[in-house]
């Protein structure tokens, strides 16, 4: 299985085999960690550096502790509008599943508007599970 994951910051294997259970065993894996701004002067001046760079050590440490656990597992930075992260990833990375992480909090207005476009929009089942 190819299993594309959206991760606004690091996860390790364990949240990953939670959500998944067995399906997640074996899977060839792209992390995308989507850069968003956590301040809203940072967005409203649209300033991306600071989210870039820690969407960028988001991805590195989780596809270094998947490794460590023996994935095959890559990453990159992505857009923050998830759909559009998404997207981009499929471009060059025909995933089989999706599995995004959201914050808590977030989870239900998640599961309930992006869950049900992304696989209308991808045809890919998604996965959505709260960090």
């Amino acid at each position: 299985m190819k299993l594309l994951v959206l991760a606004p910051e690091a996860i390790g294997p364990a949240q990953v085999r939670a959500a998944l259970g067995d399906e997640a065993e074996g899977a060839e894996v792209r992390v995308v960690a989507p850069a968003v701004n956590q301040s809203s002067l940072a967005f409203w001046v649209s300033d991306p550096d600071e989210a870039i760079a820690e969407a960028d050590t988001a991805q590195r440490e989780t596809v270094d502790a998947l490794r460590e656990e023996g994935a095959d597992a890559s990453g990159d930075t992505g857009e923050s509008e998830p759909l559009v992260a998404i997207g981009d990833a499929l471009a060059t990375f025909a995933a089989d599943r999706i599995l995004i992480f959201v914050r808590e909090g977030d989870e239900q207005g998640y599961r309930e508007e992006e869950q049900g476009e992304a696989e209308r929009r991808f045809g890919v089942p998604v996965t959505v599970a709260a960090l």
